[in-house]
């Protein structure tokens, strides 16, 4: 007598867990539109990553041979080159070349910005230690962000 329902509730269990062919429809839909929507997003980063990767090539050229005029049309008005204190003891804007000449900044520009470039934040930085907050990096580093939809070189730093 106990048998028969203990048989019927070892049937029972496992044909509880089937799935109906709608529930297996809806599913598929599901994932499809998953796959859909990856899909629409790898494409927006795939092409968003290309112009960057345009714009890093250009900026690397420019700075390998030290083309003053194009590193300049690629750089934002308040380019950050000195880190101070605080921020009024930063120094932005003009005197960035000479700053740069002065201090022999142009091979270190250049390996930085030879870096593989990370997101952090609004910027794209390198090298990609500093992006890494465990690491604490405080060496020179390079930060590129969008302006108004063009990729900028906002900053060349140390500390």
């Amino acid at each position: 007598m106990r048998t028969l329902p203990c048989l019927l509730l070892l049937l029972a269990i496992p044909l509880a867990g089937c799935k109906s062919p709608a529930k297996r429809a809806k599913e598929k839909e599901a994932a499809q539109a998953r796959a859909e929507a990856k899909k629409d997003q790898q494409t927006t980063e795939v092409s968003a990553d290309q112009d960057f990767q345009a714009f890093i090539s250009r900026l690397r050229k420019a700075v390998r041979a030290r083309d003053l005029k194009m590193v300049a049309s690629m750089m934002t008005p308040d380019f950050a080159y000195v880190m101070g204190s605080d921020e009024r003891e930063d120094r932005k804007g003009e005197g960035v070349f000479q700053f740069w000449e002065e201090n022999g900044l142009w091979p270190e520009l250049e390996g930085i910005i030879s870096e593989t470039f990370v997101k952090k934040g609004d910027y794209m930085v390198a090298p990609p230690q500093f992006a890494n907050p465990a690491l604490e990096y405080d060496g020179y580093r390079a930060g590129i962000r969008r302006v108004n939809g063009s990729w900028k070189f906002a900053y060349f730093v140390n500390g």
